[in-house]
């Protein structure tokens, strides 16, 4: 695990010399880091990200902002302020990205099995009013993508699906009122 590179030498080194502590959160010189549980690929993927964002998209906007410099006058110059929007953005997701990724505990999905839902499961469930059948995974915050079925296992419907096994009825708050559904399937493939 690497410290973040924000750090001081000196907390790096205290970030180093750091000792595991209770409830997934380390301790180093009286302050604690909250450990974020996330799948092998979740971390590969944020990885990636990270290397992308450093070694591409960063010289890339570094160069378009040099470009709409070279165009006069930066007070209406809208290439410059957009590029360098875009420079504050990739700044400050490498920065949430060098944060979260020493923080990340790898759960390895691979060695669970069994049909009660826990973090890594494919939860196949079905609305009890309106017949509809959702399969989601249950996955750690930083890799959620509800587009490709994964749901954070913070979020409501992840809280109250935890621990339940197939056959279960849960009731899920939802902005429009409660909702029932039944789990019909649990796989950890």
């Amino acid at each position: 695990m690497r410290p973040p590179s924000c750090l001081s030498p000196i907390d790096r080194q205290a970030w180093l010399n750091r000792t595991e502590g209770r409830r997934g959160l380390h301790y180093w010189e009286g302050f604690a880091v909250q450990k974020f549980p996330m799948t092998a690929e979740g971390l590969l993927r944020l990885e990636e990200e990270l290397k992308v964002l450093k070694g591409e998209e960063r010289p890339a906007i570094i160069r378009a902002i040099a470009e709409a410099r070279a165009h006069g006058d930066l007070s209406e110059n809208a290439e410059y302020h957009a590029a360098r929007e875009r420079q504050s953005f990739i700044e400050g997701r490498i920065l949430e990205l060098e944060g979260v990724i020493p923080s990340v505990e790898v759960i390895d999905v691979s060695r669970l099995s069994g049909d009660k839902v826990l973090f890594g499961a494919r939860v196949t469930i079905v609305d009890e009013e309106s017949e509809d059948e959702k399969t989601y995974r249950i996955v750690g915050q930083h890799e959620a993508d509800m587009k490709n079925g994964s749901i954070s296992v913070t979020s409501p419907l992840a809280k109250a699906l935890m621990g339940k096994t197939v056959g279960d009825t849960v009731e899920v708050p939802a902005p429009g009122g409660a909702r029932s559904v039944e789990i019909t399937a649990v796989s950890f493939a």
